[in-house]
């Protein structure tokens, strides 16, 4: 399935390279040495994003989603013991998720 403009535009705008190899055959949408960015605008797909992120053992991971998607997107971070950023899309709210103890 193509991906959609508005999914197009916040992988080009986050920083570093985009579609980059992770182990087990994954790809991240975009990373750097230290920063793991994931854009997910499908609920049902959270959770694979969610564990591209784990999987991509970087120090500094961000989740982009929908605005509307942005608490399920911290429940499930914090359902599976990862730690990062949630961003909304535009890009003007953002919640810091600790890490679990």
């Amino acid at each position: 399935m193509p991906e959609s403009q508005s999914h197009k535009r916040a992988k080009m705008k986050a920083p570093g390279k985009t579609e980059v190899k992770i182990p087990g055959g994954k790809r991240l949408d975009s990373a750097t040495k230290k920063t793991a960015t994931e854009v997910e605008r499908n609920p049902q797909n959270i959770p694979k994003a969610v564990k591209r992120l784990k999987d991509s053992d970087r120090p500094r991971r961000v989740l982009q989603v929908s605005q509307n998607l942005m608490n399920d997107a911290i429940e499930e971070m914090k359902k599976q013991g990862v730690s990062g950023t949630v961003k909304n899309l535009s890009e003007t709210k953002r919640v810091s998720v600790p890490k679990k103890r």
